[in-house]
C-alpha cells in the first residue's frame, strides 16, 4: 500500500429486485447444466469431495479450531492493514518525505493523512476482528486503500491494482461474514446460513468471491513458465472458476489455501533479508497482502459460497 523504500515501484426484499434474481439464477442454471451429476466422471469427482468434506471437517484440529476459523479469517483479511499502520508509525520520517518530495505535497497535509490512515487502519481492523460497525469499517479500509494508490502515485500500477481489488474482495467476505448467523441457533449444528430477510448478502458473497480470486491473476503474471509452474496455474484457475461459481466451494477453496500459503512462505520469507535490506520490506508487504487472500479463502471454506452458487443449487435438486 503506503512507500516501501526506493525498489517499490432476503425473501422480504426480493420483489424489488425480481430481473437482478432472475437474470443471476438463469446464468447459474446455464452453468450447472454443464455440470449434471448424473454423469460418471462428475459423479466420481463429487463423491470425493463429499468424503474430503466428511474426512475434513471430522478431523479432531479442524473440530477444536472451527469456533474460531471466522475471528482468524477476518484477522488475516485485515493483517496487512495492521502491519501497514506499523510500519508507517516504524518509517515516519521516510513516508513524509517521500510523500512531500516526490509527489509534492504540503508537509502538514502529508502528516495528517499519515495519521488519519494509522487510526483508520488500526479502527477499522479492530472493528472487522471484533465483528463491530462492519459497514463503516469495510468503507473505511476500503477508502484508505483508494487513497493511498492515489496518493502515491500506484493507482493504475497493475500488479497493486489486482491485488488491492483482491483485498477489497476479502473485506467484502467478512462483511458477508458479519451479516451471516449460525444454523446452531435453529438447533441445526454446524451448517452457516445467511439470513433469508436481507437480500443484499448473498451479493457480498458472489462480488467478494469474483474479486477475491483476482489475486491468482497477478500470482500467475510473476511465474516462470515451467511444467511445474504450468500445472500449478491450472489448479489455481480451475479452483478459482469453480470457486466464482460457487461449485464445490469449500474443496477448491481449501486447494488455494494451501498452494497461497505454500507459495507466501517459499516466496515472500521476509524474515530471511536483515532489516537494512530494502527487500524485507517489499517481501514483507507481500506476505501480509496473501495473507489477507487466504483469509478471504477461509471465510470462503468455512461459510459456503452462499445462495448464489452451483452448490445450493445442487441441494434444491
Amino acid at each position: 500500500m503506503s512507500y516501501r523504500g526506493h525498489n517499490f515501484n432476503n425473501n422480504n426484499n426480493n420483489h424489488h429486485h425480481p430481473q437482478a434474481i432472475n437474470r443471476s439464477s438463469s446464468t447459474l442454471d446455464v452453468i450447472n447444466s454443464f455440470i449434471p451429476s448424473s454423469n460418471p466422471i462428475i459423479k466420481k469427482f463429487e463423491s470425493f469431495t463429499d468424503k474430503f468434506d466428511n474426512i475434513f471437517d471430522n478431523l479432531s484440529l479442524i473440530n477444536s479450531l472451527k469456533p474460531f476459523i471466522p475471528t482468524i479469517g477476518r484477522f488475516l483479511i485485515v493483517a496487512t492493514f495492521i502491519e501497514d499502520s506499523f510500519r508507517i508509525m516504524s518509517q515516519w520520517r521516510e513516508q513524509v518525505y517521500y510523500l512531500s518530495t516526490f509527489r509534492h505535497l504540503y508537509e502538514w497535509i502529508v502528516k495528517i493523512f499519515l495519521i488519519l490512515n494509522i487510526i483508520g487502519m488500526l479502527a477499522g481492523s479492530t472493528l472487522i476482528i471484533l465483528r463491530k460497525l462492519p459497514i463503516p469499517s469495510s468503507i473505511t479500509l476500503s477508502s484508505i486503500v483508494l487513497l493511498q494508490g492515489l496518493l502515491y502515485g500506484l493507482f493504475f500500477d497493475a500488479p497493486f491494482l489486482l491485488r488491492n481489488i483482491s483485498v477489497i474482495g476479502g473485506l467484502l467476505l467478512a462483511l458477508s461474514d458479519s451479516l451471516i448467523i449460525d444454523k446452531r441457533s435453529l438447533s441445526m449444528p454446524g451448517l452457516p446460513m445467511i439470513e433469508s430477510n436481507d437480500y443484499n448478502k448473498k451479493y457480498f458473497l458472489l462480488i467478494g468471491r469474483i474479486m477475491l480470486i483476482v489475486l491468482f491473476i497477478t500470482f500467475t503474471i510473476t511465474l516462470n513458465f515451467t511444467f511445474l509452474n504450468l500445472l500449478l496455474i491450472l489448479i489455481g484457475f480451475l479452483s478459482c472458476f469453480s470457486i466464482v461459481i460457487g461449485y464445490k466451494t469449500k474443496f477448491f477453496a481449501s486447494i488455494l489455501i494451501l498452494l497461497l500459503t505454500i507459495h507466501n512462505c517459499l516466496t515472500n520469507h521476509y524474515w530471511s533479508y536483515s532489516y537494512k535490506d530494502s527487500r524485507r520490506d517489499y517481501l514483507r508487504y507481500e506476505f501480509f497482502q496473501t495473507l489477507s487472500i487466504v483469509g478471504g479463502l477461509l471465510l470462503i471454506a468455512n461459510t459456503g459460497a452462499g445462495e448464489l452458487s452451483i452448490d445450493e443449487k445442487k441441494k434444491k435438486f
